[in-house]
């Protein structure tokens, strides 16, 4: 799902490890602006703190002797600074703990990562809307419980699925606008260490530590770009939590958008299909098969995540100040949503912005049933006349003939004799055209669009609004 896409790299080993060096160098920065740690001591940790000096194998290794990477990484940083400054070396990790340090290195892949989903959920949008612009009038089949319901518009149905994609990317926004935080709590969330150290190295004095504690948190914030929190949050996992359902909404969001095109692709209903380039979607056994893989390996995708982000939902039942075990179960589950959905999100834009359309193909199956898809229309201009509950048994008699003998519902309906003279000549040909009976499609298009030529592709466009 990842492999040659940019979240591969944004969520890799040598990211992972990178986000946490950036982590320990903005918060050397973030003390030397307080004045609590010697800026050229900021700078040499900032200098050192570079993935590719570090051996990641070596680290791993180490970590399984610590419950966690950070302790090996800090001792491996502290080496690299001291061979640069050996008077810096000491200034490494201070007052922190591993877990500030993990979970700031998530936060940050995580605001990396979720910067390239929203640029591809944005291209599909787009993509999605001229898709519904185009097709705003072309009649299809709407299909429920996979059989022929009532006529529905292309159109339509890629507003549907543009709307989702919009509905995810307001999700993800929100969360890296303001859900995704610096971790800073010590030890134990109580920031002893820090302060202790301000007091010691920047001769902070007891009445201002609590300023100096503010200052601190928002200056770390700054240097990563990342949120302010509250209060530490060790044990409050609500962060990770938001963080994984955003990512299950929109995984499972095109999700939807993918099994509705492994539907129109099926060979007997043949509306839709993937673009194909040479060699893709071949089978190993059969020569004539091309399989629409951009929308199988979406909805692989958006089967995963949700049951990935269940397990970090669960992960908020944690005890104590720190998780033994549930902290460390959050690793893996997070970074395979991170993986799965910006996956899912780059191989969206490719199906959605080349997928090919075929309107002979939805008019043919349209006629399949011989206008029965439009027996609701039917049934409630029949109802003031002869009465709902006979035009209802008048219907369902006609269609199950038609079924029966496969012929045409018009032949049928003109000859009961129950019905000779309802309608007007020509009216039950007009009536039974289900080109004609698609309601609300277009105008539910356009203001889906927000009237806009570009598909209204900002803020709030897709959103419901009377008129």
């Amino acid at each position: 799902m990842r492999a040659g896409t940019p979240v591969e790299a944004a969520t890799g080993d040598p990211a992972w490890l990178q986000a946490m060096l950036d982590a320990e160098a903005a918060l050397a920065r973030a003390q030397a602006r307080l004045g609590t740690l010697p800026a050229s001591a900021a700078d040499a940790i900032g200098s050192a703190a570079r993935a590719g000096r570090l051996d990641t194998r070596a680290l791993a290794l180490a970590a399984r002797e610590t419950a966690n990477p950070v302790v090996g990484l800090v001792r491996a940083l502290t080496a690299a600074v001291a061979a640069e400054d050996p008077a810096a070396a000491e200034y490494v990790h201070r007052g922190s703990t591993s877990q500030d340090i993990l979970d700031t290195g998530s936060m940050l892949v995580a605001a990396r990562t979720l910067r390239l989903v929203l640029a591809d959920l944005h291209r599909t949008a787009g993509a999605l809307a001229r898709l519904a612009r185009e097709h705003r009038d072309t009649p299809m089949a709407g299909r429920t419980l996979t059989l022929h319901a009532v006529p529905t518009t292309f159109g339509l149905k890629a507003a549907g699925w543009r709307q989702l994609v919009l509905q995810s990317a307001e999700r993800l926004e929100r969360v890296l606008d303001h859900g995704l935080p610096v971790a800073l709590g010590g030890a134990a969330g109580t920031l002893a260490g820090y302060l202790e150290y301000a007091k010691v190295d920047g001769g902070v004095p007891g009445h201002a530590l609590g300023d100096y504690l503010d200052r601190l948190t928002a200056a770390f914030a700054e240097e990563t770009g990342l949120a302010r929190p509250p209060l530490p949050w060790h044990a409050l996992r609500t962060p990770v939590a938001d963080l994984a359902a955003a990512l299950a909404h929109t995984a499972a969001a095109l999700g939807k958008f993918a099994v509705d095109v492994q539907v129109l692709a099926r060979t007997e209903v043949a509306e839709a299909c993937e673009p194909a380039p040479a060699g893709r979607g071949a089978s190993s056994a059969m020569p004539h098969k091309r399989n629409p893989v951009l929308a199988t390996l979406i909805r692989s995708a958006a089967l995963q995540v949700p049951v990935l982000a269940a397990g970090l939902t669960q992960c908020l039942t944690t005890e104590d100040e720190r998780s033994g075990g549930a902290w460390h179960a959050e690793w893996l589950l997070l970074r395979e949503c991170l993986r799965l959905t910006g996956g899912a999100a780059h191989t969206a834009v490719e199906l959605a912005e080349g997928l090919t359309v075929r309107p002979e193909r939805m008019r043919a199956n349209l006629d399949l049933t011989g206008s029965q898809v439009v027996t609701e229309r039917i049934a409630a201009v029949l109802a003031p006349r002869i009465g709902r509950a006979e035009a209802r048994r008048c219907l369902t008699r006609a269609s199950a003939l038609a079924d029966r003998e496969g012929r045409p519902l018009a032949g049928i309906l003109g000859g009961l004799p129950e019905l000779r003279g309802v309608f007007a000549e020509g009216e039950l040909a007009s009536l039974l055209d289900p080109e004609q009976y698609t309601g609300a499609a277009g105008p539910l298009v356009d203001r889906a669009l927000d009237g806009r030529p570009d598909g209204g592709d900002v803020p709030g466009a897709g959103r419901w609004a009377p008129g």
